[in-house]
């Protein structure tokens, strides 16, 4: 796998999520995930597919990276790559649609495009504008703090507890504490290793503190080797706002894709 974290390095932009999925993995044992690639060590797809073990797991997304789409659709009709009457969650880049659409129909998958984002990454952390954070207690959620981030998040429920608490225990994360040393904002890393689940309680709001924990958090994952990115919905236009602003970029012409089947 570190030689395919190498190689993946020299592909920038459309592919550093799965990079930033395989890295992590390297470092931090997590929920178990099982890489599969078309060839070695010169491949042309990769799929990172965790495992489904649990209800919860279903908030699990199976990553996909490919160059050549002939390979792309060779390997989702192989029946040991993907199991099509299960459960499935891609993310992927947004020009394989019409592939991945076709072979689900193949194999009598139903399912649609959940999500479309951008990809924004900070280049060069220096690029970060300087935040006074003198006086705000900064520090990372634990395991306590996991029902009060899963029902402030906005697709939280039951069964994504297990998730939720996966990201607190196992990957790094960015909170603001209050008095009583209770976190009031929050920014937290998806198994991909992309930023994410930044929020901040309604009556703390205005005070800049997701500047800052955006801030914080790129500079933790500059420190420990990782990419520094996030996806944003095309629609949140405030979020892609606050990190342009913060010195994120992308390439406007890519968009990353999340597809779900046999939902119901």
């Amino acid at each position: 796998m570190y030689t395919g974290t190498s190689r993946l390095a020299n592909y920038k932009n459309l592919k550093i999520w799965v990079y930033g999925y395989l890295v992590l993995r390297n470092r931090v044992r997590s929920d178990p995930v099982k890489i599969l690639v078309d060839k070695w060590p010169e491949f042309n797809v990769i799929v990172c597919q965790p495992q489904y073990e649990q209800k919860g797991d279903l908030f699990k997304d199976t990553c996909i990276f490919a160059k050549d789409e002939a390979v792309l659709k060779e390997t989702l009709r192989m029946a040991n790559t993907i199991n099509w009457t299960k459960y499935l969650c891609f993310g992927l880049d947004l020009c394989h649609e019409e592939i991945v659409m076709a072979v689900a129909s193949e194999r009598g998958a139903c399912g649609s495009r959940v999500a479309v984002c951008h990809m924004m990454t900070l280049e060069n952390i220096s690029n970060l504008p300087p935040i006074d954070s003198s006086e705000i207690s900064i520090s990372s959620l634990d395991e306590s703090h996991i029902g009060l981030v899963n029902r402030t998040w906005k697709f939280g429920q039951e069964d994504s507890v297990r998730m939720i608490r996966n990201m607190i225990t196992n990957f790094p994360s960015c909170c603001v504490l209050d008095a009583e040393r209770q976190p009031i904002a929050w920014i937290m890393t998806y198994a991909h290793c992309a930023m994410g689940i930044l929020y901040t309680l309604p009556e703390y709001r205005g005070k800049g503190y997701a500047k800052v924990l955006i801030s914080c958090m790129a500079k933790k994952l500059h420190a420990q080797g990782y990419p520094v990115y996030c996806f944003i919905e095309e629609e949140n236009t405030v979020s892609y706002r606050l990190f342009k602003n913060l010195g994120f970029t992308e390439d406007p012409s890519y968009r990353a894709a999340w597809f779900i089947f046999n939902s119901s």
